[in-house]
């Protein structure tokens, strides 16, 4: 447990940084952030490495796909597809209510978006503005965490304000965690009922971190449509998973 205060003080000291960041940004420079996604990409790399959670990189990016869909296996993705670049994702509406994460969330740019069809097009102007802003968004298909072992059907809904977004491309990227060793092999998984707080401590209590691999695929057109869309690039994040476990 001898993380828990280095971490604590990274993500206190780092939120504070980053909201007084946004104090000039905002009246400024408005949705361009120059300065604060650096803030965020700093702490999650400082955390990981306290963490001891060894993260690689895979494949290109396609700089012209500005969306990232990708399985969702723990509160760790966050820190992880963070570490990479800056990066915004986009959320369920409730998750802006949420105490502690919910301050999280907006302080970094999430864009919360509601389960609401007749909320598609004001939604889809949402996403368009933050696209124009030249921000990456990051969205998890699934509507859920997993244990990390296998990925759930992406649900074609969550794609829903994507059509009015002609020309976007969508990147599919695989999260595939190793369990330090000696560990449960979904040791980073945090899915179903499970509490928070025990999941926590146990990442913060093992010795050993472990590792990710981030494993890119090649972009699709968004203009496929939304069952299309989730069906192929479901595929290609199972493929990459399968193909990493193996």
């Amino acid at each position: 447990m001898l993380r828990v205060p280095p971490i604590a003080l990274v993500l206190t000291g780092g939120l504070g940084l980053l909201l007084a960041l946004r104090l000039f940004e905002r009246p400024l420079r408005r949705k361009d952030r120059p300065l604060s996604p650096r803030v965020t990409v700093a702490v999650c790399r400082i955390v990981l490495r306290l963490l001891g959670l060894r993260w690689q990189v895979e494949g290109p990016e396609d700089p012209a796909a500005r969306l990232v869909v990708a399985n969702h296996v723990s509160w760790l993705d966050i820190f992880v597809l963070n570490a990479r670049g800056p990066v915004y994702f986009v959320a369920k509406s409730e998750v802006a209510g949420w105490p502690g994460i919910g301050l999280l969330a907006r302080a970094t740019g999430t864009v919360f978006i509601a389960r609401d069809r007749r909320q598609a097009a004001a939604q889809a102007a949402r996403l368009r503005d933050r696209l124009a802003a030249g921000h990456r968004l990051v969205l998890f298909p699934e509507g859920t965490s997993s244990d990390g072992r296998r990925v759930l059907r992406f649900r074609s809904a969550m794609f829903a304000a994507l059509r009015d977004l002609p020309g976007l491309r969508v990147q599919p990227v695989t999260l595939a965690y190793r369990a330090p060793p000696g560990c449960d092999p979904r040791f980073h998984g945090w899915w179903g009922d499970m509490d928070l707080a025990p999941h926590l401590l146990q990442v913060l209590a093992a010795p050993r971190g472990g590792a990710v691999r981030i494993i890119r695929h090649p972009a699709i057109a968004a203009a496929a449509g939304r069952k299309a869309l989730a069906l192929d690039s479901e595929a290609a994040v199972r493929a990459g998973l399968e193909q990493a476990l193996d």
